[in-house]
């Protein structure tokens, strides 16, 4: 077996990494599409927002593909601290070292880098749980997934959530990079989530401004995915609350729940149902080839699942995100 790092990614390293990730979730993840050749090329050439990327591709001695390794580095102020591993394995190669070579490799990265946590996530009594586990990974949050199935959903309730009044508030929209005037007030509305449950994960915390708003529209935009906003705005000018939703270029039918946030001097108003009861709406508007959104919410998120059920979310299936404490070098 080798194991090397992807210094330059050719179109054969993307159908490498592609024919891995996609047997790896077929055969641990049978209910979650995988991500076509085209993110994959997305995901190992544009680094996600405040961050850059370590890839490791491991093949037989044929030169047979049989393991993937990614290592996400956060570079924004607060999180200098913090590496995120996505590791996939054949499941016709497993029990063979591979996934250790591969995750040593991702340590001595860490350590290289001077990163002292390494979390990832796995899928809740899966094999990546126990092989995580297995070397030295502790489990710090679960998180909840929920689908909506919206050809399910009752069309009435939706509108009639969408349509409620909240006195002092206004609905605003758009797609992809928000809108210079409203860049400031959305930052700030950002900056909410940083008291969401994190559980035990020393994931830091991030500092918006509107330069990085901008930013991260640019970001989606360029790996060809479609970023939906919808926000609550205060008579006052204030952002109250906003939802956004992912479309993933070549995803197929299933949307991705990205933030959902309300500012904590506007809470308790119904905001967060209203802005994703809104979303709801405008998806089968303008979106009518999606049939389903999936989110996640940390299981002690009690509000959240609420508001998430409440419009016809269902649990389907549940992950661990696991930490690795990483020695200095």
């Amino acid at each position: 077996m080798h194991v090397h790092p992807l210094q330059t990614v050719s179109p054969f390293e993307v159908d490498a990494w592609h024919q891995v990730v996609a047997a790896s979730m077929a055969h641990d993840l049978p209910d979650v599409p995988p991500p076509g050749p085209e993110q994959i090329h997305a995901q190992l050439t544009k680094p996600a927002l405040g961050s850059r990327r370590l890839s490791w591709l491991a093949t037989g001695a044929d030169g047979t593909p049989v393991g993937v390794a990614g290592l996400r580095l956060f570079t924004s102020g607060g999180q200098e601290h913090l590496a995120e591993l996505e590791l996939h394995l054949d499941p016709a190669h497993r029990r063979l070292g591979i996934g250790t070579l591969l995750l040593s490799a991702a340590v001595a990265a860490c350590r290289a880098e001077n990163r002292r946590s390494l979390i990832t996530t796995v899928a809740a009594g899966g094999p990546g749980e126990a092989f995580s586990e297995r070397h030295g990974f502790r489990r710090a949050l679960t998180l909840d997934h929920l689908i909506l199935r919206l050809d399910e959903a009752d069309g009435s309730d939706v509108l009639r959530t969408a349509d409620a009044e909240h006195p002092g508030y206004r609905l605003t929209s758009w797609t992809g990079t928000v809108p210079d005037g409203l860049a400031d007030a959305f930052a700030a509305a950002k900056n909410a989530m940083n008291d969401m449950p994190v559980g035990d994960l020393d994931y830091g915390s991030v500092a918006w401004d509107a330069d990085r708003v901008r930013a991260m529209g640019r970001v989606v935009a360029e790996r060809g995915d479609t970023l939906l906003t919808i926000a609550a705005v205060h008579d006052d000018g204030t952002m109250a609350g906003y939802t956004e939703i992912l479309l993933p270029q070549g995803a197929g039918p299933r949307a991705q729940q990205y933030d959902t946030a309300v500012v904590p001097a506007h809470r308790g108003h119904g905001l967060g149902l209203w802005v994703k009861a809104a979303m709801v709406r405008r998806l089968r508007a303008e979106h009518p080839d999606v049939v389903e959104i999936e989110t996640d919410n940390a299981d002690d998120n009690s509000h959240m699942l609420a508001v998430n059920h409440r419009l016809g979310f269902r649990s389907y299936r549940r992950t661990h995100e696991l930490q690795l404490d990483v020695p200095a070098s």
